[in-house]
């Protein structure tokens, strides 16, 4: 597996982020600037994740391509485009959004989500943002959300047969999809359903924790790795199985330190 972290760490230069990168242990990494960066530069990073076996694996878009308002949305067809087409430059494993919501926060659950129109509205923009670029060397992936489509590994299945493109693949989050009890609290089999029904189409996948707290209701609570009860060393095994040069990104930590301390842990996890 290719250990990152979604975070670029605090630097001033290409060098000095690569250098960094490297030096944590990292062996890929989420593309720290945007199609919108100067091209020079985005070269140079480029360059400098090639010279230290830095393996892109993802170029985020986190942007609502399903926005209400038709003025937001077309800036953000036109940004996920671009970000496609950066990946593809930089032959990415994947280039991932969320599908969008249907309310005023791009990435909040609102019931609207899961309405026909949004499944159709879903369908539609993967079709159009891949069919615009025509990927040849990345895929465009959906990240799983609790309260949008695919909030599992059946509807991302779903997705995949309504979507019908080659270049439609998966990211995958398992904390994302740990949205029940039973899904909670049998988390090894849980990951057993997506890597057996999801496996041959997975192009990156993030590692995370998940705790549930003591108050009513159901209540889950992401958390650092190791601070949870995600079977992380089972998640890992399964992830080797499928491809031993899968990026695993470590991601939604607050600081360097917590980066530090949080990937310590999973190269901990590892070498077990």
């Amino acid at each position: 597996m290719r250990l990152g972290i979604s975070s670029s760490l605090t630097h001033s230069n290409p060098a000095e982020w690569a250098a960094k990168q490297t030096a944590l242990g990292c062996r890929s990494i989420v593309f720290p600037v945007n199609s919108d960066a100067p091209q020079a530069l985005i070269a140079e990073y480029e360059k400098y994740a090639h010279e230290n076996d830095l393996l892109i694996a993802e170029v985020g878009i986190w942007r609502n391509a399903l926005a209400q308002d038709e003025t937001e949305r077309k800036a953000n067809m036109e940004y996920s485009i671009n970000q496609l087409k950066l990946a593809d430059r930089l032959k990415a494993r994947c280039c991932v959004n969320v599908a969008g919501a249907f309310g005023p926060v791009w990435e909040a659950g609102y019931r609207e989500n899961f309405s026909q129109k949004a499944w159709d509205a879903t369908v539609r923009m993967i079709q159009e943002i891949i069919d615009e670029v025509k990927p040849q060397h990345t895929y465009f992936t959906i990240e799983p959300m609790p309260w949008m489509f695919p909030t599992g590994p059946d509807e991302y299945l779903k997705l995949l047969e309504a979507v019908q493109r080659d270049r439609f693949a998966v990211h995958m989050d398992l904390v994302n999809m740990t949205t029940s009890p039973r899904r909670y609290f049998f988390m090894d089999e849980f990951i057993d359903e997506c890597f057996d029904k999801l496996g041959e189409y997975i192009r990156s996948c993030h590692i995370k924790d998940i705790h549930l707290r003591p108050e009513y209701t159901f209540q889950l609570q992401e958390c650092m790795l190791g601070k949870g009860e995600l079977p992380a060393e089972h998640y890992l095994a399964r992830i080797k199985a499928l491809d031993p040069d899968m990026p695993v990104i470590l991601e939604h930590l607050h600081s360097d330190e917590e980066y530090r301390e949080g990937f310590a842990y999973l190269q901990q996890l590892i070498h077990k």
